[in-house]
């Protein structure tokens, strides 16, 4: 990612350096950031509290280049590296477990790309006024975790090895959002406050939804470098179509690259003169005309094997066949022969017995747990090798293991107990002989709750693992 970043950087200063008349400043400040975040967890209102900015430092270039000699409005592009994130502590008053307090710290790095208007007013001490969008690229960063314990041991762990994509857990690659500036310019140099938004998620939880987006607050101190650059005087151009005179086979007439400069009306790269079908993109082996396609499946007729039916291209143009009619094509019917359900992916449905799904739902009651552990309580395993039996007597049947907490304690912690506790009981149902393909485990912590009391009964109840049968 630092090497594809480093090249845009180095890329937009060859543009501006070569080919606009400017100034360059390289700028520095310091800055507070803050993670801007919305989410469904149920004790949310207490949560945000134990979140703080992160103070941080910027630095890079900015481009300043008038829209005329006279002009007070400027084009102002840059390129900037930012620390942004935030921080995280909670001390645990009685301790939770051992646990007496937990920091995080999310520092993040960034290259940012702005895009401002600006306007100047006065003459040797301009007051500035300006803000636009602006791109923002994923650079580097870690991830610190603290924790202390009631015998004051502190454990600290990093993780610098930040993973950058568009799944859960991961760090978007790009983003993009507005920025604001105000302040003072010199002669050779200038000072303003800036303001940043960002206006999309640079972040998906794993764990929970919600949304995260940055904001940036802070100073910023810049000093021009050299003097102006003259814009590089263009070859003429008669027709504007920016193909030169020199090159241009129709210098009066506004063309395209494709057809040397002259008039291109459907612009399908055949100059007017030559195409037969001047008003209609076309081909060049059908003298500008579109090749014929009948049935609109992009495949000409003359390649087409059903040319009045929609098809493709793997079918020689013909639809996918569905050979027993129900609604799920061949490529896609696990039962291409028997017609069947586009939930079942073309095979018949079968219903669960009712006998079988009481018998489970009991067992999924019985099963016990060590208090606030994930290994399985003795009684546990008498309870699970009833289900593993029942599995291993339907061997159309899979299971859903589900696990579920109270909300007491720390949100992640319970997060990790049910997922542990469910991968518990289906680990048990493997070692008894049942395929762990039928299987799949999933851990809800506190977002599922059976009810929203608050008596240890009620809760209770919310500490559960549930068993769902398909087919």
């Amino acid at each position: 990612m630092e090497r594809k970043v480093s090249f845009l950087i180095l890329l937009l200063c060859s543009c501006f350096f070569t080919h606009a008349q400017l100034r360059v400043a390289v700028v520095a400040g310091g800055h507070q950031s803050t993670v801007l975040e919305e989410n469904d967890l149920p004790n949310w209102n207490d949560l945000k509290n134990n979140y703080s900015g992160r103070l941080g430092f910027h630095t890079g270039f900015v481009f300043d280049v008038p829209f005329s000699k006279k002009s007070s409005l400027f084009f102002q592009p840059g390129v900037i590296y930012y620390h942004k994130g935030r921080k995280f502590s909670q001390d645990f008053n009685p301790p939770f477990g051992s646990l007496t307090n937990q920091k995080n710290d999310q520092n993040l790095n960034y290259i940012d790309v702005p895009l401002n208007l600006v306007l100047k007013f006065g003459k040797r001490t301009k007051f500035v006024i300006g803000g636009g969008p602006f791109g923002s690229f994923f650079f580097n960063g870690k991830e610190i975790m603290q924790t202390t314990t009631t015998s004051g041991v502190t454990e600290t762990t990093e993780n610098t090895d930040l993973s950058a994509g568009n799944q859960p857990g991961q760090y978007r690659t790009y983003g993009y959002g507005v920025n604001g500036l105000v302040g003072l310019e010199f002669r050779g140099f200038f000072i303003r406050a800036d303001y940043s938004r960002g206006l999309n998620d640079f972040y998906e939880s794993t764990l929970y939804t919600g949304t995260f987006r940055h904001e940036v607050m802070g100073g910023t101190f810049g000093v021009f470098l050299g003097k102006s650059k003259k814009t590089i005087k263009k070859p003429k151009d008669k027709d504007k179509d920016g193909i030169p005179d020199d090159k241009d086979n129709c210098p009066a007439e506004a063309g395209t690259t494709a057809t040397n400069g002259c008039p291109d009306k459907d612009a399908d790269g055949i100059a007017d003169k030559d195409d037969q079908c001047p008003d209609v993109q076309g081909l060049v082996k059908y003298s500008g005309c579109p090749a014929p396609d009948s049935d609109k499946d992009g495949i000409n007729d003359d390649e087409d094997k059903c040319p009045n039916q929609p098809g493709m291209i793997r079918f020689g143009g013909c639809p996918v066949p569905d050979t027993d009619g129900d609604g799920v094509n061949d490529e896609e019917d696990k039962c291409p022969s028997v017609k069947g359900t586009k939930q079942r992916n073309g095979c018949p449905a079968e219903e669960i017995k009712k006998e079988i799904i009481e018998k489970v739902n009991y067992a999924a009651k019985r099963i016990q747990f060590q208090s606030a552990k994930a290994a399985l309580l003795p009684q546990s395993l008498k309870v699970l090798d009833e289900v593993a039996k029942i599995l291993k007597d339907n061997p159309e049947l899979n299971l859903s293991i589900e696990g579920h907490t109270s909300g007491d304690g720390i949100f992640e912690a319970n997060m990790k107990l049910s997922e542990e506790r469910a991968n518990n009981v289906k680990a048990y149902l493997i070692s008894k002989g049942v395929n762990a393909s039928r299987l799949t485990a999933k851990g809800f912590g506190p977002t599922q709750p059976v009810n929203k009391g608050k008596a240890p009964a009620d809760k209770a109840q919310n500490r559960r693992v549930e068993l769902k049968l398909s087919n």
